[in-house]
Order: C-alpha cells, then structure tokens, then sequence
C-alpha cells in the first residue's frame, strides 16, 4: 500500500503555527517576504488586490500562496485592519546558519483594529480604542484601553441606552465580548468585534490578573474595588492585549474612572445630531471638532477631542481651564505653539517604549522634543495661571534623558535598527573598534586591486564585493587564461570569471566577522538603550500629558483670538443666558454675513416654542444653543457676546428624520424612540431640543403627540427647552403654561418669493411659507399654482380645523397621554410592544379608554 504524501518539513511548522491561530491572517516571515499560504492566500488576495499564486506541493497539492513585502507590509497590514481583519506576525526567531531543518519561528504579536502603536497603522489625531463590556443591560461595566498611549478607564452603568451613549462616545476600534453576550447589546457599534471566553469577564480572575499587573495588594488606590463589572470588563481587556503583544506593559500604569454623574450626558442620537467629530454624512468636514481642533501636535488633538465629547460639569475644573485660556491671550501664546510645534507625539513614543516597539526615529523624535523644553519653559515662565504653572513644571527640562540621547544616536538614523548605523559614533569603544575594521577594507581592497594589477599584468582586472557572493576577484572572458594557479574560481558570468584567493578570504572572514559582530552589538546597545528608557516611562508620559494639554489650551487660546470668542460664565443660577451667540460651524461655512441671536431660559421662561419657515434657521438657532452649552463645559471660549450658564446635566436633541432599515424601525418609529429616551431621563438641569415632533404619522396624531410632549416637558419635568413646530396650534400652550414662550424665525415676502432674515423674534410666526419654500426648492409652476388654490379651498372650510378632544380634556386624561408617552422605554421595549404602545397612544387622543 502506496502511503500518502506528507507536507514538507517547512509546512508542517507553518500549519502547526496557523492552528493556533485559526481566527487570524498569518503573515509567515520567509526572508524579505511575509507569506501567507492556503485559505489566508486567498483571502489576503481578495482584500488587498495582490496576486494569488501556486508554487509548489505540499501532501501532494499545490500550494495556494500570496505575500507582501517586508519592508513595505504596514501599508498593507494598514489595509487589512481598515476592513476588520486582525494579522498574527510570525517572524524568524532562528539563526538561519545554523538551523538543521525550517528556521524556526514564532508568532511575535496579533495586530488587530484595538491594538495598534505603529505610527503608520495609527491616524495622529483620533485614538484606536479597545473596549470591552461585562454585565448585562441593567448593571453593565466598560473597559477601554487605548494601548497606543497607555490610558486605560472604566465605568458602571445601567440601561441600554446609557451604554449606546457611552459606545457612541468613546467609538471603540474594537469591541470585546463574551461568547455569550447578546449581540444586539451593540447594535449600534461600528467597529470590529471580537468573541472572548466567558471566563475571561469573570470578576474574581479579572481582579487577580489586574492585582498582578499593577503589582499591588488590591485596587482599592483605583477606587474600583466596589466595581465588579467594570473591574471584569478591565480584566478582559488586559488578558487579551497580553495575549496579543506578547510583552510587558509597563506603559499602563493606572485604572481611571469615568464616572458618569461628572460630565454631561449626550445619548448617541443627540451626538449624531450635533456633529461634533463626524457630519451627518459621516465626513469629519463642518464638525465642532473641525473647526476647535487647531491642534499642532497628535497627542493633543487626541486630547482635544476627548474634551469636546465629554463636556464636565464640575464647573471648578472647566473655569481652571478658562483662566488658562484667558491667560494665555493676555501673554505670547503663538509662540508656545511654534514650541509645541516642534514636539513628536511623545505619548505614543512612549507606549512603544513600554512594549519594546521603539524604533529609531521614536528616540530622535524624543531627543528633538526634549531640546525644545528649555525654550517652551522660557514662554511658559511669564505666565502666572496656576494651572500652566503645573503644567510648565511637568514639562520641563529632562537633561539627563537628553544627553543620553545625544551622545547615542546619529543626527538622522534609518528607519529601522536592522542595517544598523543607528548609534553614534564614540558612543560605545567596542562598536567604534568593530566598525574601525570595516571601514578600513576600502583602502585594504584599493591596494590589493594595485598589487593584483601589477603582478597578473592584467589591467583591468578588479577586487569588488557583493552581499551575495562576498568579495571576490573580477577578470574578463578573454583575459582569464591569464589568471594565476593560486585564483580560486568562485563563479562564471557570461562575459566575466569571478576568483577568491586565500589572502583575500581571509580578510572577508576577518571583515565580514567583525560587520557581523557590528551589527549584533549595535542591536545591543540599542535594546539597552531601549530598557533604559522604560525605567523613566513615568516622567516620560508626564510629559506626553502636560504637553498635550497645553496643546489643547494654546488651540482654545488661537481660536478665541482669531473668531472672536468671549469667555462664557459659569454660575449655580439655573438656565443660561446667550446674548448675541452664534452657530460655531455655520459661521465658518457660510459666505454670507452670520446672523446672531440670543437664547434667554431660567425659571420664569424654561421652554422656547419656536416658530417659522422651513430654512428659516430653526435647527441652526437649536443646535447652536447645544454646542455653545458644550464648548462652555469643555473650557472653550464661545461665538457671543456674553454667555451665561447654569448647571446642565444631559443634552438631548431630537432633530431631523430618518429610518432606521437595519433595525426594521420606521422613521416615526426612530422619533418616537428618540422622543421616549428624553421623557424617561430628562431632568430639570437638563437641555432638550426637539424639532417637528410627530411629523411621521397624521395630522391629528402628530399634533396631538407633539402637544403632549411639549406639556409634559413644561408641567412634569421642567427641562430647559427648545420645541420647533409647524403645528400652529402649540403656540396656544404658554396659555396654560407661563414658563413656556413663543420665538420665531423672521421671514419677509417680496411677491411671491420669501427672503429668510435668520432673527429670533418674540410670539409666534403669523404663516409657515410652505408654497414659498417649495418654489426655492424648484417645484413646477403648475404644481404651485394647484397647490395655491387646494390652499385658498382649505382655509375657506372651517370644518378642516384640527380639533382634539385631548386638548380640552380633563387633566386626567393628559396624564394618561403621559403616562403612555412614558411607556415608550427603549430599554425596556421590544419593537413590537413599543407599537402596541403608539397604539395605545392613538385611542387616548381619538377619546378612546
């Protein structure tokens, strides 16, 4: 009996390697290539575009194999982690020299979206966050880690929609959960996924793995000792990133919490709706963040941006960063930034540092950085804030780790330590002696070539070198017959015979030996220097930390000066008060002249009933008294020319109208949704904006919503509020409610075309300009002229009135209306019961039981 084929020897070890990594692209390290073989080849090919080949068999097929260049594989391994793959590197490990059989091998780190540190797999102003969840929808923990810089946080929470809030803000890269946790737990997470053994979230073995990490006796000094979900979501994250990097981490140094109750809360949709760092088309273009981030440094905008998606509320720490903003107007804050300019992302060299990823120009990007320090603590020094004083003292000068870095590294090294002539010279006798012999070869083969010439009589002959065949002797085709009996002939070229002599031999086992022992020391020296760097990761992060903080302040400083921006006050009255505010974004896309507006509610004038024309301005005045009451929170300067706010606890928005065909939701479904997250969590310190509730379904029913909203909002809640309408007949509500008022947006007609002024004036607005509106967008003539006359037709039938018994009934059954609006918990409702819920709705206001 014939036996079956077996796979080669170097097969057998790549299939031995893949198994245990089954989940995951192999980039399998064959010299100067990663290769990737069978189901990966195909794969790799498909997403990256590269050509899928068969060379050779392995158990008697061929092998499907595709590869990617070494030196160039992070533009492709960038590619692969854009589309959610994760990559295990597998490197060579062996001395190919000495190896009997297949180099050996191992899996050195997994690369997956959520743990990134490459700088060229990074983007320099956006964190690649690694989150994992634990818990269930009523008492939830999250952990999130961002390797890259070492920051590592947790929170508790409670409901579904809390935990959409926090996903949508932190925007993870990559989410982690238990193989048996629900995935409709993060129906509205973008990012990659990955699936982890339930006994990876189990508390107990998470608080061990975290003790042993931080070296301590417990966690009490992180303050999360009463925390097990969030303390088992940390340790999830920690067990996978020491699976995947195969190295210490002593850059995560500390478990931070983010506790929910200290920065104002925005639910995903209100994110979506105000734009802060994305548009509503997925662009980061006309975003809050693309018009504060003047950043000049990654690390800074890093931290900018987290500033702007989690506005404070403890109003002490926001005013420390005012006066710093304020103080640096008054000094020469320019030139801090030329300073700060010339800073490296220190953060994220730091992190490497830590991991042992360091790569050359992250120390000269170091060195660079610590020679501006002196220069920035000469700006800094004028500058009495007590918080820049702090922040001067953490940035300052470090000369100890400076001159080391001096004295080791070239001006300009290359890329990579591999070549080697990354250490300087004089930084190290042995490598200068070593190296010594390799450059005097040159002058050694000059004068052999001389000697050679002058005792073969062959004038052209010469003494060359290359990486593949060592030095050797070069004679022509037709002069060979002359070379002498002790020339050793090394190899045959078309028109050319190549020799090795036993003089020259010698000096290439003496040359190559000591480049060879060069380069082994330079790796060396340079894996010490490396170690010697992680044992200052403290002040090195401290410094990563100051600097990215006064990027973010000089940044708030420039855009104050440059868009006139005045500083808000903060106070304990209730309500705010904007005098001339203006739309941060608009006002800097738009060609045409901004028209400001004030925005006054305290507790005499708690809710804005807003009024006017489509295109009027309505859903810019809302969401610029939203962004103005956030850029107030994160210690920005704001478009007005005074601002005032009180204490603000939530912002919520319900603006603009789309479905929702993935979670088979319709777009009032969506409303109606959105609608029921504000009534079940809104309070009296909290800032809703609500825009054309009830639009989705008819008449009678929209309006009928929308007043019951506007009235629970008034009588049972008291939230400050904006509520933009066409539903005239809610501007009857301040009627009955006095803390409500009347605004609209000022429109003129000119014939029958309409001129939109963009200014908020008192009462309500006297028509909606529907037909005019409807011109501007393009609507045939004959289309108008028909709908004109159904008008005319309409406003002659008195009959036609919307009349709603619910408005005019006893004030027991508005509550029940409240009551049922109340009911519509997305937490706690199925799609379908949410609907027997509207339905429920519907016979209330049709004078149903």
């Amino acid at each position: 009996m014939t036996e079956p084929p077996r796979h080669t020897p170097m097969m057998q070890q790549y299939l031995r390697i893949k198994a245990a990594h089954p989940e995951t692209l192999l980039f399998y390290r064959m010299g100067d290539f990663y290769e990737l073989f069978y189901e990966d080849a195909r794969r790799a090919a498909e997403l990256l575009d590269i050509t899928l080949t068969q060379r050779g068999e392995s158990a008697g097929a061929p092998i499907p194999m595709a590869g990617v260049p070494v030196h160039s594989y992070e533009n492709y391994l960038a590619r692969l982690l854009a589309r959610g793959e994760s990559v295990a590197i597998c490197e060579q490990t062996g001395d190919p020299n000495t190896s009997k059989g297949p180099v050996e091998r191992e899996v050195v780190r997994i690369v997956t979206p959520g743990t990134l540190t490459d700088d060229a797999l990074l983007e320099a102003r956006r964190s690649a966050l690694l989150t994992a969840i634990a818990g269930t929808p009523d008492h939830w923990g999250l952990a999130s880690l961002e390797l890259a810089a070492g920051r590592f946080t947790v929170m508790e929470g409670t409901g579904q929609a809390a935990l959409d809030a926090e996903l949508a803000r932190l925007d993870p890269a990559e989410m982690l959960l238990s193989d048996d946790q629900p995935d409709h737990w993060i129906a509205h997470h973008h990012g990659g996924v990955t699936r982890r053994p339930p006994w990876h979230f189990e508390s107990d073995s998470a608080r061990r793995r975290l003790v042993e990490h931080f070296a301590t006796r417990d966690l009490s000094g992180f303050g999360v000792e009463a925390m097990p979900m969030a303390i088992a979501a940390a340790g999830a994250v920690l067990a996978y990133v020491t699976d995947t990097q195969r190295s210490a981490l002593p850059h995560i140094q500390h478990l931070g919490i983010e506790r929910s109750d200290a920065a104002i809360a925005i639910d995903a949709a209100s994110r979506h709706n105000l734009e802060l760092e994305r548009n509503l088309g997925g662009g980061s273009e006309q975003t809050l963040a693309a018009v504060l981030d003047t950043t000049v440094t990654g690390m800074g905008s890093r931290a900018l941006r987290r500033w702007i998606n989690r506005p404070l509320r403890d109003q002490a720490v926001v005013e420390k960063r005012q006066a710093a903003v304020e103080t640096l107007l008054g000094g020469d804050y320019l030139l801090i930034r030329e300073q700060l300019r010339r800073a490296a992302d220190i953060e994220r060299i730091a992190a490497r540092i830590g991991i042992n990823s360091a790569r050359p120009r992250d120390l000269t990007g170091l060195r660079d950085t610590l020679q501006t320090l002196p220069a920035l603590a000469d700006a800094l020094q004028p500058l009495a804030d007590p918080r820049l004083r702090e922040l001067a003292a953490a940035a300052s000068p470090q000369p100890s780790i400076l001159d080391r870095l001096a004295s080791a590294l070239v001006e300009q090294p290359p890329v990579v330590i591999r070549d080697g002539g990354v250490l300087a010279d004089g930084y190290d006798n042995e490598l200068d002696e070593l190296r010594g012999l390799s450059r005097n070869a040159d002058g050694f083969l000059t004068d052999l070539e001389h000697r050679e010439r002058e005792a073969t009589g062959i004038p052209h002959l010469k003494v060359s070198y290359n990486r593949v065949h060592g030095y050797f002797i070069e004679i022509s085709k037709g002069q060979s017959d002359q070379a002498p009996a002790h020339y050793i002939r090394r190899q045959t070229l078309k028109g050319a015979e190549r020799y090795i002599t036993p003089e020259l031999k010698a000096f290439e086992d003496k040359v190559l030996s000591a480049r060879e022992r060069a380069l082994a020391r330079e790796k060396a020296l340079f894996e010490a220097l490396i170690a010697w760097l992680a044992d200052h990761l403290d002040s090195l992060m401290g410094l990563a930390a100051a600097l990215a903080e006064l990027d973010s302040l000089t940044a708030l400083a420039e855009r104050a000066a440059a868009l006139d921006y005045v500083r808000p006050q903060l106070d304990d009255r209730p309500g705010m008060d904007i005098r001339g505010g203006r739309h941060p974004v608009v006002e800097q896309n738009t060609t045409e002249p901004f028209v400001p507006n004030d925005v006054v509610l305290d507790d005499q004038q708690r809710m804005l009933i807003i009024t006017g024309p489509n295109m009027g301005g309505k859903s810019t005045y809302m969401r610029q008294v939203a962004l103005l009451a956030l850029m107030a929170h994160i210690g920005s300067f704001v478009p007005a020319e005074s601002a005032r706010f009180g204490p603000l606890d939530r912002i919520f928005t319900r603006i603009g109208a789309s479905d929702d065909l993935a979670g088979g939701r319709s777009t009032f479904m969506v409303e109606m949704t959105e609608t029921a997250n504000i009534l079940n969590n809104a309070t009296a310190n909290s800032l809703v904006l609500l825009d054309e509730i009830g639009r989705g379904t008819s008449t009678f029913d929209g309006l009928a919503l929308a007043w019951a909203t506007a009235e629970a909002l008034c009588q049972t809640i008291s939230a400050f509020t904006l509520f933009a309408t066409h539903y005239f007949e809610l501007t009857a509500l301040p009627d009955q409610y006095p803390e409500a008022v009347n605004r609209h947006l000022e429109a003129v007609e000119h014939g029958e075309q309409i001129v939109f002024l963009h200014t908020v004036r008192p009462g309500p607005a006297n028509q909606s300009y529907g037909l005019q509106v409807a011109a501007l967008a393009g609507v045939p003539t004959n289309v108008l002229r028909a709908a004109r006359r159904k008008l005319a037709e309409l406003e002659s039938t008195p009959d036609n009135t919307p009349q709603l018994p619910l408005f005019a009934a006893p004030s027991d059954d508005r509550d029940k209306l409240h009551e049922a609006l109340r009911e519509l918990d997305p937490d706690a409702l199925t799609p379908r019961q949410a609907l027997e819920a509207l339905y429920r709705l519907r016979g209330l206001v049709d004078g149903g039981d």
